[in-house]
């Protein structure tokens, strides 16, 4: 049996990674290797690749299946390995996933086809048609910033009815929603519910919810699992303190430039000053120069003794 299917719900701290490049159809498999072992290092409950942070929909099939493959070998089966499969093509997302159970991935994430906006008649058809045709378990990833459509509670309740549907990882940032499908999804204990802003990650476990695939903990594992385990224990003094740095790193490193891409910017330029991996960005955006990037280093410099005891 798989070993999420065994071991539902999945919960914890599941980092999307940032893909490192050297170039844009060139992976720094150095620097995904460093990533994954400060990820490992720090306690991390599992990983996640080729989704918003990672720039899937920017670099070429070659490279992801790459990135699959790097990413699997360096994990060891260490660590519970999701894919991110959104496509706006069913044939191109079921190639992705049937290349993830290859190298041994455990489940694939799959965000709404994102041309063409469905309806939820439509959203319902098209992932039980996904689901039935798919070697791994499927989470559900509602991303309706870059997709222009939202899974209504209702519709993430009937899909879930397939039993190859085992979570739901949602970006919209509304805290209102993310309630509305905990309560559609109730009596379903085995169904893992994710949130993907780590600003609210606490408050959606404390509200019920199982864990967070946030970006920062590309930075500082320890710190977003150090949260995650003091909202779980119901520790409000900690989820106090620790929620102050999240809050710090997202209002300093995520806001350097007027981009939309200035979260994945800083995250990028912090890894590289950390000495982690590559800042490279993939087309159309860019990596930081200087002055930005000097920005960036200062707040890190700010931050360093605060975030010091979650550097791992």
């Amino acid at each position: 049996m798989n070993r999420l299917i065994a071991n539902a719900p999945l919960k914890g701290i599941i980092p999307p990674l940032v893909t490192p490049l050297s170039d844009n159809d060139t992976l720094d498999t150095a620097g995904l290797e460093n990533l994954i072992e400060r990820l490992i290092a720090g306690g991390v409950h599992g990983l996640f690749i080729l989704g918003t942070t990672g720039e899937a929909q920017s670099i070429s099939y070659n490279l992801r299946r790459r990135m699959i493959e790097e990413t699997s070998r360096i994990n060891g089966r260490r660590l519970p390995l999701l894919v991110c499969i959104s496509d706006t093509s069913i044939t191109e997302s079921i190639n992705l996933a049937n290349i993830a159970a290859g190298c041994g991935a455990d489940a694939v994430v799959s965000a709404p086809p994102y041309y063409y906006a469905p309806s939820q008649e439509e959203l319902a058809g098209f992932y039980h048609d996904l689901a039935d045709r798919l070697p791994l378990p499927l989470f559900l990833y509602n991303m309706p910033s870059h997709t222009k459509v939202s899974f209504a509670p209702g519709t993430v309740r009937r899909i879930a009815e397939h039993k190859n549907v085992i979570g739901f990882k949602d970006s919209s940032a509304n805290a209102v929603y993310f309630q509305s499908v905990l309560t559609a999804m109730a009596g379903r204990p085995d169904f893992s519910m994710m949130v993907g802003p780590e600003e609210m990650t606490a408050e959606i476990v404390l509200m019920g919810g199982h864990g967070g695939i946030n970006g920062g903990a590309n930075l500082f594992p320890g710190l977003y699992v150090n949260l995650y385990h003091a909202a779980v224990a119901g520790n409000l003094e900690e989820v106090r303190r620790l929620q102050k740095i999240v809050m710090l790193i997202s209002t300093t490193l995520y806001t350097v430039g007027k981009y939309g891409s200035s979260y994945l910017k800083g995250v990028k330029c912090a890894l590289g000053l950390l000495g982690v991996c590559n800042d490279h960005l993939a087309a159309p955006c860019y990596k930081f120069e200087e002055p930005e990037k000097e920005r960036i280093r200062e707040a890190l410099n700010h931050l360093q003794f605060t975030i010091r005891p979650f550097t791992i």
